[in-house]
């Protein structure tokens, strides 16, 4: 299977971390942007760059700060001199790849994390009028630090809503760590060989789009968004600690997510338990708790937990 290749290479530079790894092939295998958040020395770079290498994609990666900005990443144009004549031609920045790495997004002001989000909404960057298309498949695995906030921007709500997953990633289990500790830092991966095209990552997207999905897995996504919304929810915790529910983007990323976590296991549809093992990943950003919840210690994954109980309960 294609996991197993694509692991079998990832073992030679990376130890353990089989889950975030998963969860990053689902949001390449589908197109989709990822968010991780986690402490800094987790190897977080090594582990996209050698991924991006398994997949045979471009890959450039952008060191957020306070005074990056918009051109720093999309390009900018420069004059030139051709034949006697001078004229401007656009240099292309660091987002024109394949798989992009905005490390410490939060990092940077407002309007240097939104120049990346409208190339990540809109695949295209727009610069003195003229119309570039960036590469495709173009991702970004953004990461952010949650220990150090002074000086960070934290993104808006209507920016989290772009990625189709938030991730955490922890520390390793006591004897990854070991290995990862008695090996030393790892700098080459030139050891990691190609194992998917573009042109198979472009066939694997398009068989898990096309995937068909049962009225019962259907009906479970529905009733999941319906109930973390206090509009219309039948919980009593989303009514009292949540301030706006999941949106439909979200339904359709955790429909997808359903999907490519399938076809990982190489099932021809996705199941209930699909659903369940993907909604966390979704949901969690998206909910937005108000300040009761805040006083008494609810975060949104508790919501999440409480209308997943819920749902699978009634269906």
């Amino acid at each position: 299977m294609i996991r197993e290749k694509i692991q079998k290479e990832l073992d030679r530079v990376i130890i353990g971390q089989k889950g975030i790894i998963d969860n990053l092939l689902i949001s390449i295998f589908t197109g989709s942007h990822t968010l991780i958040i986690g402490v800094p020395g987790l190897a977080k770079t090594l582990l996209v760059n050698a991924l991006a290498k398994t997949l045979g994609m471009k890959f450039s990666r952008i060191q957020f700060t306070p005074d990056l900005m918009p051109a720093d990443i999309t390009g900018t144009e420069i004059l030139q001199e051709s034949n006697g004549k001078k004229e401007f031609k656009f240099i292309k920045g660091p987002v024109f790849s394949n798989l992009v790495l905005a490390d410490e997004i939060n990092r940077a002001p407002p309007k240097t994390q939104s120049a990346l989000l409208e190339a990540m909404q809109e695949k295209r960057v727009t610069f003195a009028g003229k119309t570039y298309r960036l590469d495709e498949p173009f991702i970004v695995i953004a990461t952010q630090n949650p220990i150090e906030q002074e000086g960070t921007y934290p993104l808006p709500e209507a920016q989290l809503d772009r990625f189709m997953f938030s991730l955490h990633i922890d520390y390793p289990e006591e004897e990854s760590e070991r290995l990862i500790v008695a090996r030393g830092i790892v700098e080459d991966i030139s050891m990691v060989k190609e194992v998917v095209s573009k042109k198979e990552l472009k066939r694997i997207k398009e068989e898990i789009k096309s995937m068909p999905v049962s009225e019962e897995a259907l009906d479970i996504v529905m009733n999941l968004l319906k109930e973390t919304r206090p509009q219309t929810s039948h919980i009593d915790e989303v009514k009292k600690y949540v301030e706006w529910g999941v949106s439909p983007r979200g339904g359709q990323y955790l429909l997808l997510g359903a999907k490519a976590h399938a076809y990982l296991d190489g099932r021809p549809t996705p199941s209930p338990e699909d659903i369940k093992q993907v909604v966390h990943l979704v949901f969690d950003h998206r909910i937005i708790t108000n300040f009761l919840a805040t006083a008494e210690g609810i975060k949104p994954e508790d919501i999440v937990d409480i209308v997943v109980k819920y749902v699978y309960s009634h269906t």
